[in-house]
């Protein structure tokens, strides 16, 4: 196991301490850096099942979960990595999204038809 230097832990994370599990809460793995997700708390057994970043699933006894230096983080902002089948439609994306100042703004005129340059010929003939 790697040796953590309590100088790199955030003060909440220093020894005696701990990060309770969450379910759909993310955490990092201080000693691997490895991202997760809790996926369910099951109490009655003593465990916690996590969902790594890559789709991993593991189940770790909460005795092990208290040992592992960790800290709560937001979601890593493309999340959907353990998720085969999430099409981008599905994250309620807006690709068109508007600032709340080109609402206001006035549409622009559609500028009447033009006469053709000359030489060429109307579509409408």
């Amino acid at each position: 196991m790697v040796e953590v230097d309590e100088d790199d832990l955030p003060p909440e994370l220093l020894p005696g301490e701990t990060v309770e599990p969450v379910e759909d809460q993310w955490y990092r793995h201080l000693d691997k850096g490895q991202e997760f997700m809790v996926v369910a708390v099951n109490a009655d057994e003593g465990t916690v099942e996590i969902q790594h970043f890559d789709g991993d699933v593991e189940e770790l006894d909460l005795e092990d979960w208290y040992s592992l230096p960790l800290e709560p983080i937001e979601p890593p902002e493309n999340w959907t990595g353990p998720f085969d089948d999430i099409e981008p439609d599905d994250l309620d994306y807006d690709e068109t999204a508007m600032s709340e100042g080109e609402w206001q703004e006035p549409l622009q005129e559609i500028p009447a038809e033009a006469e053709p340059p000359a030489g060429e010929d109307s579509l409408n003939d």
